[in-house]
């Protein structure tokens, strides 16, 4: 991670408060257009945005695995469901199947995910600034600006703090 992505992080973090209101009072007004604020800073950061450089989602945080996840990961590494659950995954406080340990056993050294077509599909959908109803997402995403330099950069711009 360079040092402005540091420093983005950095001050999401020391902002989180400031951006969480200025997110929740941009949702209350207009929903649609927080969507649309957000579809348009995600395509701007993440076309000049190389993750492979970073990859500090897969170094510090799991993804949630879903039974179909798991299904299909399980086969793709030729091992039971049962195998790949005791192994690798635990249940967390929210009753979801996420990893053991980070970084995830899939990232290679050159930050490169060895299962990337059958990745799990909050992989797939991280960081999560291009969906629809953002503002149901609010705390996932002002959480995700601790982890994301992109997220944090496309939160400070709509935000404006």
């Amino acid at each position: 991670m360079t040092d402005s992505d540091k420093a983005l992080i950095n001050k999401s973090l020391k902002q989180k408060k400031s951006f969480k209101k200025a997110l929740i009072s941009n949702s209350k007004n207009q929903k649609k257009n927080l969507d649309q604020k957000f579809r348009t800073e995600h395509e701007i950061e993440f076309s000049k945005r190389d993750c492979l450089e970073c990859a500090n989602c897969c170094k510090t945080t799991s993804p949630i695995f879903r039974i179909k996840d798991i299904n299909r990961i399980s086969s793709f590494l030729k091992i039971k469901e049962s195998e790949f659950i005791q192994k690798h995954l635990k249940i967390d406080s929210d009753n979801d199947y996420v990893l053991k340990s980070s970084p995830c056993l899939f990232l290679d050294k050159n930050n490169h995910c060895k299962i990337y077509e059958k990745r799990p599909l909050a992989c797939k959908e991280y960081p999560h600034t291009n969906r629809k109803n953002m503002h149901q997402i609010i705390d996932l995403t002002i959480k995700n600006s601790s982890i994301c330099p992109g997220v944090a950069n496309i939160i400070s711009k709509i935000s404006k703090v």
